[in-house]
């Protein structure tokens, strides 16, 4: 009831809207449209360009880094000192009392810069070759993300396709009973049948009609999916130009079935992504050994400052220069073999991920042969529901004319149109399933989309 709800909502919506802009698309072209637009994708994109921002700010760690600084002290009370009263009076008794003194002037002022250059630091090497190892990876999550759409699009295309196809032999079905309405009326009207063989085909009939309203608003519901994966606006209306004819394609199935699929891993982006996770916890590795290496760096220090008790003359007065050269060596020494246990932790990230990369090939390896068995069950479905249309077709012609001739009776024409309805059913059913399969198998294997394509 909800769902029928939802439809009867999509269709007054249409109804009330005004004229859409219209786009026409095909499966190809769709899947490319996705990758531009689809939102889950272009998120991942900037999460690419993010990493290009977090390489530059690695590189820069290496880079001069000048600052410059200036100061200005208003010593409002200034500090004193003590001495003893006999550092300026040699007569005075020992236990006077000490002399308070200012040690200090009122107004001071600093300017300065400083550059600072890292000459070494082991870590920071790592860092830069990790740069472009980071980058690789938000690259593949990029692609892994174009993937995941590719299929949402392939199985939301093919659910348009078999709609269509399954309103078109509905069509069909009913203009077939329409005749068959028209003439079972005739006969009637001539006292040839009796009135309940009439209702009994509009009875049909009427079925056939809301079966084909129901198929509708399942094409507008799948329209709407694919225009959400695609990133489409719904407000506008997408014309599929590829057609689907699955009985020109078996051999092209069957072909997908027996072709090769035991060396898929290089193909797949979630084995790629692995690789390179490992390569960073190598490199992460590499870091923490690193920190037992001396960190060398260089500063250079110039400035001016001045000191006055008058604030004007602070400024009129002659402002003395200074400059400092400094070369800073760290030598780790002993960290309380605080190195030594991040580095057994990252050999354990490590050793994950080599047992994650087996289990990924195990799950492949699992995830190909079930998508092959899928798809060979549902050909064979295909196939076999394909031969019962064929069957309930020449049932259906073959009662028709025992009917017309007086040897049959109109339920056997009625039950061999149900019959031919179902049929067509479960062939529509089994196509789906057939390129859901399909989807699945080119996943599986890696064939679906990729980024150098």
């Amino acid at each position: 009831m909800k769902h029928f709800i939802q439809c009867l909502a999509i269709v007054a919506i249409a109804a009330t809207s005004p004229a859409m802009a219209q786009e026409a698309f095909s499966l190809d072209e769709a899947v490319q449209y996705a990758i531009q637009k689809n939102i889950n994708v272009r998120n991942a994109q900037l999460e690419s360009l993010a990493a290009e921002a977090k390489i530059g700010e690695t590189r820069a760690i290496g880079l001069p880094q000048v600052s410059g600084n200036f100061s200005y002290t208003n010593n409002i009370i200034i500090q004193r000192f003590f001495a003893p009263a006999n550092l300026f009076d040699p007569t005075a008794p020992a236990d006077a009392p000490p002399i308070a003194m200012e040690f200090g002037i009122r107004h001071t002022g600093m300017a300065s810069a400083t550059w600072n250059q890292l000459l070494f630091n082991g870590s920071y090497f790592v860092g830069l070759r990790a740069a472009a190892t980071y980058r690789e990876l938000a690259q593949k999550n990029v692609e892994q993300s174009a993937i995941d759409v590719a299929a949402a699009v392939y199985k939301a295309y093919y659910s348009v396709q078999v709609s269509q196809q399954q309103a078109q032999i509905l069509d069909l079905n009913i203009a077939r009973m329409d005749t068959l309405l028209r003439e079972t009326r005739l006969l009637y009207e001539t006292g040839f049948v009796e009135r309940i063989d009439v209702d009994r085909i509009e009875v049909q009939r009427n079925n056939l009609v809301t079966e084909r309203q129901k198929v509708t608003n399942l094409i507008e519901l799948s329209k709407g999916l694919l225009k959400f994966q695609m990133g489409v606006p719904q407000n506008t209306d997408i014309v599929l130009t590829d057609s689907l004819d699955a009985e020109q394609n078996l051999e092209q199935f069957r072909a997908m079935i027996v072709r090769p699929g035991s060396e898929v891993y290089s193909d797949r982006i979630e084995y790629s992504l692995l690789q390179t996770q490992e390569k960073l916890a190598e490199l992460d590795i590499r870091n923490v050994r690193s920190g037992y290496l001396p960190v060398v760096s260089a500063s250079l220090g110039y400035g001016h400052n001045n000191g006055n008790n008058i604030f004007g003359d602070l400024w009129s007065t002659k402002w003395f220069n200074n400059a400092a050269v400094t070369l800073n060596v760290n030598i780790p020494i002993f960290d309380g073999l605080s190195k030594h246990y991040q580095l057994q932790q990252k050999k354990i990230a490590r050793e994950q991920l080599s047992n994650n990369r087996a289990l990924l090939e195990q799950s492949i390896d699992l995830e190909v042969q079930q998508a092959n068995i899928n798809m060979t069950n549902a050909l064979e479905t295909l196939i076999t529901h394909q031969r019962n249309i064929e069957l309930a077709k020449e049932v259906v012609r073959v009662s028709k004319i025992k009917y017309q001739e007086g040897v049959g009776s109109n339920i056997e024409v009625i039950n061999a149109e149900s019959s031919l309805k179902e049929a067509q059913t479960n062939y529509f059913a089994a196509l789906y399933d057939l390129m859901i399969a399909k989807v699945d198998l080119m996943k599986a294997r890696g064939e679906l989309y990729s980024a150098q394509k």
